[in-house]
């Protein structure tokens, strides 16, 4: 099987260069281990069953015969032996070197299982899904990078390659690698299946030792996904799952599924971006509801590819949740994030791309050309608004938008008249 290159190749060769241990988290199947292994001289895997009872029991009486071999050395799902982090961290300090150690992780660990955070020593990274490039389904003929850099970079005429119903399929299938490289699209959809019914299943209650109801998980992440992409709060989401009558479930409870499915990395929620622009009450400050991939949603709901293509209004939400994904794989660096914007009055931006050094994209996510011009309106006014706060706020002005862009289902990149970015997410790279 050959193995796709991924965005977070680079970071990791980076960071590997810069410290002494790198950590990368992620949901499980993302590919970290497999990434990780491009880039190792040893392995040690805590989870391989002929070895985990002796890896255990190693970790509990003397950790650090586990760190001992060629380095970088891989220690695949050291959450299950947390005592090896404070480890990782003492032996980093004993070698004085860098590029030592790499940790991969399925799932958050408490900061009361370890002693020291790890700063200047183990770097944190994280991994998601593939995105479409990655998967070598994007032509990635326009790049995230050299668009910041030149904002006045010709893209008119260039044209996707995919076409609406290969994106419903790419977003129903998801970015998880195995998935990929199986040959059966039929087949390929039963890994994002398989996936949340892991989740459901085991991972749920494996992630601490404590026993939570499988039912009452897919119930869950059942209202969850008809709320992705929405600034639905939790108590709505509750009710949701208090109204289907298949479960009881109290707030502390929920409260206590959520976070597990957060440590996860199941659920990664879209914060509010709350520029001075209106006042405080005007702009909605909870999270947009996200998960880590598409197909998640897809999955939980039990759709397919042949019932999204007479369902394009649910599709819009979850192709609004495949842009997300891919323009976090774009931007893995230190601080890069995405919030969104959205206040009473109704304007709105869906997503706000922030690069680490201050620059950031306005960004809409339009599945069809019919939507654009709202758009690009809501955009130009949210930048308007910006410059007439800097008007009057000249001692700590905004930064204005370096990017205006409508991320499309369509097949064709353009840039209109105003300076509002016309981009298929099929032609998008990092």
């Amino acid at each position: 099987m050959d193995y796709l290159k991924r965005v977070s190749d680079n970071v990791l060769a980076e960071r590997l260069e810069a410290f002494g241990a790198v950590l990368i988290e992620g949901p499980k199947w993302c590919g970290k281990t497999t990434t990780a292994e491009q880039h190792a001289k040893s392995v040690i895997k805590m989870q391989d069953p002929d070895m985990s009872n002796e890896y255990l029991a190693t970790a509990e009486s003397k950790p650090s015969l586990l760190l001992l071999g060629e380095t970088p050395r891989l220690i695949d799902e050291w959450q299950d032996a947390p005592v090896l982090w404070d480890a990782v961290r003492t032996m980093v300090d004993k070698r004085q070197s860098v590029g030592q150690f790499i940790l991969t992780g399925s799932n958050a660990v408490r900061k009361d299982k370890i002693r020291h955070s790890g700063t200047g020593r183990i770097s944190r990274m994280k991994m998601i899904p593939m995105s479409l490039y990655e998967s070598k389904e994007s032509n990635g003929k326009i790049s995230l990078s050299e668009l910041f850099n030149n904002p006045n970079l010709d893209i008119d005429g260039i044209t996707s390659d995919m076409k609406i119903e290969d994106l419903i399929f790419s977003a129903c299938r998801g970015g998880w690698p195995a998935s990929v490289n199986i040959k059966s699209r039929k087949a390929q959809l039963l890994i994002a299946q398989n996936y949340v019914d892991t989740v459901c299943k085991e991972d749920i209650s494996r992630i601490d030792g404590v026993k939570r109801d499988e039912l009452l998980t897919k119930q869950i992440l059942k209202s969850y996904s008809r709320n992705i992409s929405t600034l639905a709060k939790k108590s709505s989401i509750l009710e949701d799952v208090i109204a289907s009558g298949e479960v009881s479930c109290t707030k502390p409870t929920f409260e206590d599924y959520i976070d597990a499915l957060t440590r996860l990395f199941v659920i990664d929620n879209i914060p509010a971006w709350c520029p001075a622009i209106r006042s405080k009450t005007a702009i909605r400050s909870g999270f947009k509801r996200s998960f880590v991939d598409p197909s998640i949603a897809v999955a939980t709901l039990g759709l397919s590819p042949d019932s999204l293509m007479t369902q394009l209004k649910t599709f819009g939400f979850i192709f609004e949740q495949m842009c997300i994904r891919d323009l976090r794989a774009y931007t893995p660096d230190f601080n890069s994030h995405i919030s969104y914007y959205h206040d009473r009055y109704g304007l709105e931006a869906d997503l706000v791309l922030h690069l680490s050094d201050g620059r950031y994209a306005l960004i809409e996510c339009k599945l069809g050309s019919r939507e654009i011009e709202d758009g690009a309106e809501h955009l130009k006014e949210l930048k308007r608004l910006i410059q007439k706060y800097n008007e009057t706020e000249k001692q700590v002005p905004l930064r204005e938008p370096d990017l205006l862009i409508i991320l499309t289902g369509g097949q064709m990149a353009y840039t209109r008249p105003d300076g509002v970015k016309i981009i298929p997410l099929a032609c998008l790279k990092d």
